[in-house]
Order: C-alpha cells, then sequence, then structure tokens
C-alpha cells in the first residue's frame, strides 16, 4: 500500500536525526567518504550520495517536494530501520557500522 506524503514526511523526520548542517560537516570528513560500498566503481559511495541528497531535502519546503524526492525518502526510512536491526555489539561510537548511518542522516548514539 502507497504511503502519503504525510507518513513519508513523518517516517524521514523520525529516521532522519541530524540537522542539515551537522549531515554536511560530517559529509566533509574522512570517515564520511570511507564508509558504505562504492557502485559500479564510483568514487563516492551510495550513502555519502545519498547524504548529500537527504541535506537537500532538510533544506527544501515540504510543498517544493517531488515524487522522485519522497521515493527517495522512503529509501532513507528503509535503509536507517534496516540497519539499525544490525546493530553490532560493544561499543558503536567509531565504527563502519555508525558511520554508514550517519552518511543517510541518523546518528545512533542520539
Amino acid at each position: 500500500m502507497p504511503h502519503t506524503d504525510e507518513e513519508t514526511d513523518r517516517d524521514f523526520d523520525e529516521a532522519v536525526n541530524m540537522t542539515p548542517r551537522e549531515l554536511e560537516d560530517w559529509l566533509d570528513t574522512d570517515a564520511s567518504k570511507e564508509a558504505g560500498q562504492h557502485k559500479g566503481g564510483a568514487a563516492e559511495t551510495t550513502g555519502h550520495e545519498s547524504g548529500r541528497r537527504i541535506v537537500a531535502l532538510l533544506r527544501a519546503k515540504k510543498g517544493d517536494l517531488t515524487g522522485d524526492d519522497r521515493k527517495h525518502m522512503r529509501k532513507v526510512v528503509g535503509y536507517v530501520h534496516r540497519h539499525l536491526a544490525q546493530r553490532p555489539d560493544g561499543d558503536v561510537t567509531d565504527t563502519r557500522w555508525r558511520h554508514s548511518l550517519m552518511n543517510w542522516g541518523h546518528d545512533p548514539l542520539r
């Protein structure tokens, strides 16, 4: 069943717990650029590319969001939920698992 725009907005706002500025600052770090998978030999990881788009989505007015924007928002929600379910044991402060989630706008230590 398709999600309403309101459901997508709510789920995205719950999944993404970093501000646009925090996410931009994080994306500028080496740890951010090293976390995640490179698709098809691309220099940038999928999560890093997504993080840049998330910054734009966070700054956009809800009324200006397109269907494609909301599709990406649902992808972010799905990724965050799946990844959180795979939390490793122990201190996750400086792990690729946390770094990958942060690329998608979610800091699990919050």
